[in-house]
């Protein structure tokens, strides 16, 4: 049983994946379907947060914009991800950046890892 999940989880996680940690500043590029017609949208944002494993990984990426907070979860390995671009990397101390939501401005940006 446990090397049928790993060949179906094999089978369907992608094989090349940036490197990506929590911090990062991303642009998510994603395959949106609109009636007949398909486009790819990018969101850029940093990874507050990286959760599960596996075929499960999902990373949470939070931007603002008009001064509202916008937060999407994407699950890594969909299909509907097209690419993941990392855009800079960031320097933080703990997996987790909730805090992150409380605040704004030059409060809310993470320093650069060179």
């Amino acid at each position: 049983m446990a090397d049928l999940i790993k060949t179906l989880t094999e089978q369907y996680t992608k094989a090349s994946l940036p490197e990506m940690n929590v911090g990062d500043t991303v642009r998510v590029t994603v395959r949106v379907k609109e009636g007949s017609r398909e486009r790819n949208q990018a969101f850029e944002g940093t990874i507050i947060a990286k959760k599960h494993g596996g075929i499960n990984e999902t990373i949470t990426v939070r931007r603002i914009s008009y001064n509202v907070g916008c937060e999407k979860v994407f699950p890594v390995h969909s299909p509907s991800i097209v690419s993941v671009d990392t855009v800079r990397r960031g320097k933080v101390r703990r997996a987790k950046l909730y805090y992150l939501r409380d605040r704004v401005g030059k409060a809310a940006k993470v320093k650069e890892r060179l």
